[in-house]
């Protein structure tokens, strides 16, 4: 990757060619671009000033231009993505976070460090349609096509920034932990916190 970033000004992220590229909009000036040997992005989605990919190998990135703040790799996620490509995928969620939709399960992570806040698997003989989700009044409206037997109220879902929209649901705090300031590290501490001796 190689970058040149102007501060202060707003980018517009985009796929170009086998790159992530940020322009500035009004004069198409590069700020900066981001490769990965040997891959192609399918989508980008711009955050905050900064760029969600996917690529080709089912690799997530968050990058500002300097550096891949975060990135996490889908599982499974070869075959579909060359068959169908990155259409829907990276969906934003409200407060600072985004989902990932793909045929069998939705996950949903925090933007600011990339951490894992809650997943949603398909159901049993169905299989989400990232390309035809939708957004209404703050919700992520999935299709979920099953069996021809199986009843429309199985084959719609809604999703926001807490999980699955449903009654009586226990919130997530999805906020950042205490003391975490700005997101630039992943794990601020290379120790692993352990319960204490009983």
């Amino acid at each position: 990757m190689h970058t040149r970033v102007a501060d202060g000004h707003p980018v517009r992220a985009r796929v170009h060619g086998a790159a992530v590229e940020a322009r500035d909009p009004r004069t198409g000036a590069l700020h900066w671009r981001h490769t990965r040997d040997g891959r192609r992005p399918l989508a980008v989605l711009p955050a905050r000033g900064e760029a969600i990919a996917l690529w080709d190998d089912g690799l997530v990135t968050d990058t500002d231009g300097r550096a891949v703040r975060w990135h996490r790799a889908l599982p499974a996620a070869d075959g579909w993505l060359r068959a169908q490509g990155g259409t829907g995928v990276l969906r934003p969620l409200g407060r600072g976070m985004l989902a990932v939709v793909t045929p069998r399960r939705v996950t949903a992570y925090r933007l600011a460090d990339g951490d894992l806040r809650w997943v949603l698997p398909a159901r049993q003989g169905c299989a989400f349609a990232p390309e035809r989700a939708v957004r209404h009044s703050g919700a992520l409206l999935l299709a979920q096509p099953c069996a021809p037997s199986a009843p429309w109220t199985a084959q719609l879902i809604a999703v926001d920034d807490l999980g699955r929209i449903a009654p009586r649901r226990r919130p997530l705090d999805n906020a950042l932990p205490p003391g975490h300031h700005d997101g630039r590290t992943e794990h601020p501490s290379a120790e692993k916190v352990v319960a204490p001796p009983r």
